[in-house]
């Protein structure tokens, strides 16, 4: 090891190089010389120099280079860690996997500074809105009024091609109700209501055991975990109506009332179950919470991209080879993932004709789209569709786009509550004129009428059901039908050679 005095003395001579190296700013600042902040500076140069594990000093003035791939998410980076069930789902088996440590603490640091790390964390709601969690969270510490609040967490999981809340309220249950603790202290909570999908009676047995357990290990309940904080867990089961997965319309039906939006204002956060402030939230977005304060915010940041972080569940289904649920890194592109992790497309790459990224609520993108985009909630909205409930489903060029469609739309006509006119009326039209296209039985006016009945249902109803039948129609379709409409051929308008030939 050097000599001390040669250290200083090396110091010195290169704190007066860089001083000696360094302009005057007398100009530009105040009329005062910076002399000695640029001493200041070089100093903290040297050591870092000096010290090879201090990468902090060493970035001084330099902003952090951006990262520019993502994927594939390390084993140790992954939270859900029995998404497969191939592990012990009670009590036993999770805590030895990490569920439920240091909960006490946690719970004992207080509502700040859990809204603090689910804000650092840039965690953005997984059910397909995407805001921003910790800000949501926050709407719910106001002034107490003497109203108790809730959690409600919806697990009403019904849109077509969307599993991910079932793998995990089936395999990782704990996870569940143990996030819905944490969430609940964060929005200073009395209760949370899990409400889940009437369909789903393996994974409402499996919650209902893990709430028993952790009611009888002193995890929930009063004196939650020994931390003098008092919450209940409960589960409702609904009767497999989708519009309930819309949060008022779940609170209607949790009210014992009929499954109908509520207009907003107020919103949940004012008035939400049984006339209390409420935050309605995904079951991932609450699923992950503990493993946030765990491990930190910043860990959680570091996946993906700026506004699009964290890791993220994703349904891959339809037309590839293994059809499966995964974690990955968000802003994965969209092809390494179907090719990493569902074996790829059927028949290859250039088979794949287009990909419904986020459910059937969200715009299909072509295939030239596919080859680049990004899945997060940015890169989705930059190509015309969305993250939505990331469950991708993949059709390849021997799908009939038409008739795909139009199956969908009949989901959506089906699915209807009824309440709003332009959903009630507008999307059976689009229905009856969608099933027309398919048989080729259409006249061609219908082509223009069709996508002004989708324009007058969208952002004309109270939520987002009638857009979710209208968006389909928009994107590319209209497109297709226009074309085949030139061609003035009718019946074999539809067939599937003409149709991949568009995309």
């Amino acid at each position: 090891m050097p000599h001390r005095n040669l250290i200083e003395e090396e110091e010195r001579n290169f704190v007066t190089q860089v001083r000696d190296s360094t302009p005057r700013y007398e100009d530009h600042f105040c009329n005062k010389n910076i002399g000695d902040f640029v001493v200041f500076i070089a100093t903290l140069i040297y050591h870092a120099k000096r010290n090879k594990n201090n990468t902090i000093i060493m970035r001084l003035g330099a902003a952090p280079p951006k990262k520019t791939t993502f994927g594939p998410l390390a084993d140790q980076d992954r939270i859900f860690t029995n998404l497969y069930g191939r592990h012990d789902w009670r009590l036993k088996g999770a805590q030895s996997r990490g569920d439920w440590y240091k909960t006490k603490e946690i719970l004992l640091k207080g509502v700040d500074w859990i809204l603090n790390e689910i804000k650092v964390s840039g965690l953005r709601g997984r059910g397909g809105a995407g805001f921003p969690t910790g800000m949501k969270w926050g709407f719910m510490n106001k002034p107490s009024d003497g109203r108790p609040k809730y959690l409600v967490v919806n697990a009403d999981e019904g849109e077509p091609g969307t599993c991910k809340d079932r793998e995990i309220m089936r395999n990782d249950p704990h996870k569940l109700v143990e996030g819905c603790l944490v969430a609940g202290r964060a929005m200073g909570a009395r209760a949370a209501y899990i409400y889940i999908r009437g369909e789903f009676y393996n994974e409402s047995s499996n919650l209902q055991v893990a709430i028993n357990e952790a009611y009888a290990a002193g995890l929930i309940g009063k004196n939650s975990c020994g931390s003098g904080y008092d919450f209940d867990v409960f589960v409702m089961r609904g009767a497999g109506a989708y519009i309930c997965g819309e949060e008022t319309a779940l609170i209607e039906s949790l009210e014992g009332k009929q499954g109908k939006p509520r207009l907003k204002p107020p919103f949940p956060a004012d008035v939400g179950v049984f006339g209390c402030p409420t935050t309605v939230a995904n079951v991932e977005t609450v699923a992950v919470a503990p493993t946030i304060c765990r491990r930190g915010g910043t860990w959680f940041l570091g996946f993906g991209r700026e506004r699009n972080s964290g890791t993220k569940l994703f349904n891959i289904s339809g037309h590839v080879n293994t059809p499966c649920t995964v974690e990955e890194e968000m802003s994965i592109p969209l092809k390494d993932l179907i090719e990493r992790h569902a074996g790829g497309v059927r028949g290859g790459w250039d088979n794949l004709l287009c990909v419904i990224p986020g459910g059937s609520s969200t715009p299909l993108i072509p295939r030239s789209v596919c080859d680049t985009v990004l899945m997060d909630f940015d890169g989705l909205v930059q190509a015309q569709t969305g993250l939505g409930t990331a469950a991708l489903i993949v059709m390849d060029k021997s799908t009939d786009v038409i008739r795909a469609i139009a199956r969908l739309i009949e989901f959506y006509k089906h699915e209807s509550c009824g309440q709003c006119t332009p959903c009630r009326e507008g999307v059976d039209w689009m229905n009856k004129m969608m099933w027309r296209f398919v048989k080729g039985d259409a006249r061609a006016a219908e082509i223009d009428m069709i996508w002004e009945i989708s324009k007058q249902i969208e952002g004309h109803t109270i939520c987002a059901l009638g857009d979710g039948a209208a968006w389909p129609v928009q994107v590319k379709i209209h497109e297709i039908l226009y074309t085949k409409c030139i061609q003035k051929i009718f019946r074999p308008l539809f067939s599937r050679c003409h149709v991949t030939a568009l995309f």
